[in-house]
């Protein structure tokens, strides 16, 4: 199969187009040919092997497998020997078993219980720009901040991939939403949902007036102390990005509000998300009833993964980028 592979960790540039075997699946494990591929900036720390962390899964020295990407859909080729939900020909979505399948190549392997069945109102790109993203923000929201109908929620970084999924969450779960952004991305956030928009180059939300019982930060681009000035006095930071640091400086930055949280008024999560089957079936729905759409941003061929992953690098996406196969 055609793959986009790696030897070393590096840049985009040390991706490069070959020929290589198919996965192999085990007994619980689901072929897929893949249509479309989804990326995120995980994917970008992935070929880079940083933070040096995501090495403990991908390989210290080097990529153990190196094909990149976690999101996927596609059609079903084959199934292991025990997979009841599945059969060939069927049109599924979810995340492949990265690090050992990459998402970016004609073929892949996935556990049975990280798919589900492709709803037909959804285009195969449409619905690989849903798993890692979207359920970050499911997690982020009705996980770690507990977001509840009637509440005030600030979403920081609403045009991105995790950040147009909140925004329509969070509408959905009945907060009244708050989203910042880009001037060019103003009315894009607005079409989501948001009942306000604020313009970052225009208005600093931590210097304003209104307090949130809940902000989702994709962004890290405030101090902590001046985050939380934004919160209500019992409200929730849900911190996602994690990035702007390196090394120590990088650990330091992903635990300090953990090791905080106890000890101040407000709560600070730093929340894990792995997408699931069954969190993956509450998306479909929202899909389903209206309240959710994927925005994709930009489609790349698959020899183009390279050009796609500096894109994301670039921090500039609106919505989702996607590696059409």
């Amino acid at each position: 199969m055609q793959a986009i592979v790696q030897e070393r960790y590096g840049g985009p540039e040390v991706l490069v187009s070959r020929e290589i075997d198919k996965p192999r699946i085990g007994d619980r494990d689901v072929l897929v040919r893949v249509h479309a591929a989804g990326l995120h900036i995980g994917d970008a720390f992935g070929v880079r092997g940083s933070p040096f962390p995501i090495r403990l899964t991908s390989g210290l020295r080097g990529p153990r497998f190196g094909v990149p990407g976690f999101d996927i859909a596609g059609t079903v080729e084959a199934i292991g020997s025990t997979v009841t939900r599945f059969a060939a020909g069927d049109e599924v979505f979810g995340i492949c078993s990265w690090p050992s399948s990459g998402a970016c190549a004609e073929y892949a392997r996935a556990d049975e219980d990280t798919l589900i069945g492709k709803p037909s109102g959804l285009s195969f790109e449409q619905a690989a720009a849903i798993p890692t993203s979207a359920s970050a923000a499911l997690h982020g929201l009705r996980d770690a901040g507990r977001l509840q109908a009637g509440q005030k929620v600030l979403i920081n970084g609403a045009s991105g991939g995790v950040g147009t999924y909140a925004v329509q969450i969070a509408r959905a779960f009945g907060a009244e939403v708050t989203g910042v952004c880009g001037p060019t991305n103003v009315e894009l956030v607005r079409s989501l949902g948001a009942h306000h928009v604020i313009d970052y180059t225009r208005e600093d939300f931590t210097l304003g007036s209104e307090r949130h019982d809940v902000i989702l930060d994709n962004m890290e681009n405030h101090s902590l102390a001046d985050t939380r000035r934004a919160l209500a006095p019992d409200g929730t930071l849900v911190l996602m990005s994690g990035t702007g640091a390196s090394g120590l400086g990088l650990l330091v930055r992903l635990i300090r509000p953990v090791v905080m949280s106890p000890f101040v008024k407000h709560s600070l999560r730093r929340p894990f998300s792995n997408p699931n089957r069954e969190d993956l079936e509450v998306l479909v729905a929202m899909v389903e009833e209206g309240a959710l759409r994927p925005v994709i941003d930009a489609t790349y061929a698959l020899p183009d993964t390279a050009a796609a992953l500096r894109y994301i690098e670039a921090g500039h996406a609106r919505g989702k980028v996607i590696v059409a196969i």
